[in-house]
């Protein structure tokens, strides 16, 4: 994919972490030095970030949040183990505390320090802060606004929850050897939920936007009044849904954000710590035919403005694009330093962490699936019966084993290869690797989520985008509540 990028700016184009702060960069750099003395790897990333989130719900602000945090962790690596310490107190004391905790990973190690990364010239989303130019009050008539408007479309309309949420993260990461990275990361998510009634039966809609860019795109009466419609949309199909079958079905996934089940369901597996550690369904087939012919499933970081892109990871590497699966043959894995140098790799950009508190791991970025050949109306009418599923809400996989269960927020039955009635309560079921050996046909029409991912792993949390093309998946279990 080719993508615009435009010139880093200088440290000096910001203010540097250690303004304000009871720590020079100077000395900060000399204990960092000797903290990592015999180490194989480390850093010291620091981190400043400030957010907001309002939430207006059934007709008033039900909260209003901003907080502001800052802190420093402190990673020293000796092969496979690592020793993390952070605090919040920015202060040469406190850095000196970390230095003698995570120095004790050293015992009996004497390592050489690896090379740092590359630096790069690519900057990949604004460093504006959101949640500088528009006023509270502004932001919470808007709100007010917005539920009017949703009220209004249909009397079915009982309930409307709509948030907007910012954060402006800035970070800077030294190392031992005095390579030095920063990076100003914005964020902002926008959302609107919509509960529909008729008698009584209730059913919901949503839709949500987001990227690393300001509010701007997103709050045109244009996007957001898109949006109510999209969420009432989903809402009054779900009213009118019947009980999924269960089942073994031929099941047609759409375009966008029905990749979060490629995400899960394959995604997690192909992350460099997994495989390293041989608890992956993916561990050891490198090389090895993993998916259908077509299938070409890539992790890329560098999207201008999505919400999983990074212009550096959280180890100071800059993001790339992997490719994962090629034409249905495993190829790569995701990788940060510390795993990438135990198994023989390269890092690919893909260290990251939820904030200073967090030891970095690997993890996804933007992670999807290339197009193919096949029109999407093609792909539909070669279902006799079966399932489309449009969207997704909460799953669940096994890393080890790759099973997967996957809940659909819309979904359709698919009859003599024309879209019948919708359905309610339909669970995709399966085995991530299984299921990339059943994708029978590939759309041309690959999509991207409109930017509302997150990833949990280990009890860290990072914004990831999804996407993929309409597909074709035989012999899926759907399970339902009709047989």
């Amino acid at each position: 994919m080719t993508t615009a990028r435009t010139p880093t700016p200088s440290l000096a184009a910001h203010d540097s972490l250690f303004t304000g702060a009871d720590l020079s960069p100077e000395t900060a750099q000399r204990i960092l030095a000797d903290a990592l003395d015999g180490a194989d790897d480390g850093e010291l990333f620091l981190e400043v970030r400030r957010s907001e989130s309002l939430l207006f719900d059934n007709g008033r602000l039900k909260s209003a949040a901003h907080d502001i945090t800052k802190g420093f962790g402190l990673r020293a690596v000796a092969g496979e183990a690592a020793g993390y310490a952070h605090s919040d107190e920015v202060s040469e004391a406190a850095l000196k505390r970390a230095a003698d905790a995570v120095s004790a990973v050293k015992s009996g190690h004497s390592g050489t320090y690896s090379d740092a990364p590359a630096r790069t010239n690519a900057r990949l989303y604004s460093g504006d802060d959101p949640l500088s130019p528009e006023p509270f009050e502004d932001k919470v008539a808007l709100l007010a606004e917005i539920d009017a408007y949703a009220r209004a479309r249909d009397p079915r309309v009982k309930q409307v929850t709509v948030s907007l949420a910012a954060t402006h993260q800035s970070v800077e990461i030294l190392r031992a050897d005095g390579h030095r990275v920063t990076d100003v990361r914005p964020l902002v998510r926008f959302n609107v939920s919509i509960v529909a009634g008729d008698g009584d039966r209730r059913e919901s809609g949503s839709m949500g936007m987001g990227g690393r860019e300001g509010y701007a795109r997103f709050i045109t009466p244009e996007s957001w009044q898109g949006a109510v419609d999209e969420a009432l949309r989903q809402a009054l199909v779900n009213l009118d849904a019947r009980p999924a079958p269960a089942g073994t079905f031929d099941v047609v996934l759409g375009p966008g954000w029905p990749g979060v089940l490629l995400h899960e369901a394959v995604g997690h597996g192909l992350e460099g710590d997994f495989n390293r550690k041989k608890t992956s369904a993916f561990a050891g087939l490198m090389g090895e035919r993993v998916a259908s012919p077509g299938v070409t499933i890539v992790d890329d970081g560098t999207i201008p403005g999505r919400r999983g892109s990074l212009t550096v990871d959280d180890e100071g590497t800059p993001s790339g694009t992997t490719t994962l699966i090629e034409d249905g043959i495993l190829v790569g894995y995701m990788q940060d330093r510390q795993n990438a140098r135990l198994m023989g790799m390269r890092p690919t950009g893909n260290g990251r962490r939820q904030s200073y508190a967090h030891i970095p791991m690997p993890r996804m970025t933007n992670t999807y699936m290339l197009s193919g050949a096949h029109d999407p109306a093609e792909i539909l009418a070669s279902v006799e019966d079966g399932i489309f599923a449009v969207s997704f809400g909460g799953g669940q996989v096994d890393i080890t084993s790759g099973k997967f269960v996957f809940g659909c927020t819309e979904a359709y039955r698919i009859r003599g290869g024309k879209v019948a009635e919708p359905i309610k309560g339909a669970m995709l079921i399966g085995n991530g690797p299984d299921a990339l050996t059943r994708v029978r046909m590939i759309g041309n029409d690959m999509g991207l989520d409109p930017g509302i991912g997150t990833c949990g792993k280990a009890g860290q949390g990072v914004p990831v985008g999804v996407g993929q093309p309409t597909l074709r998946i035989d012999a899926l279990t759907v399970g339902g509540t009709q047989t």
